[in-house]
């Protein structure tokens, strides 16, 4: 179950930093900063490593201080929080007509 919660609690982190309108007044738009605050993948990869790091803050999820943990649950949430926003979107699942033209 820990698993899930950090998964849950990485997209929601990613997906408020890149889409949050409470955000667009300090949220960086160009360099390296702008790129990363575009995309989930790798702003993902840093929330993950974020919330590693605050882990012994909450008892949601706990998991062991060493850099290989840091990396493989950074990894994690790039991964989910990538994976989940290409599928999602404020409106629910993300539906694309894959057939091309307008078949009636």
């Amino acid at each position: 179950m820990e698993l899930i919660y950090f998964i849950l609690c990485a997209y929601g982190m990613t997906y408020i930093l890149i889409y949050g309108s409470i955000f667009n007044s300090i949220r960086p738009t160009q360099g390296k900063m702008g790129e990363l605050f575009r995309c989930p993948l790798c702003l993902g990869f840093w929330v993950g490593v974020f919330l590693w790091s605050i882990n012994h803050f909450t008892e949601l999820f706990t998991y062991d201080y060493s850099l290989i943990n840091a990396l493989l649950l950074g990894s994690l949430s790039a991964g989910s929080s990538y994976f989940l926003s290409m599928i999602l979107n404020d409106f629910g699942l993300k539906l694309r007509n894959t057939k091309g033209g307008d078949e009636k």
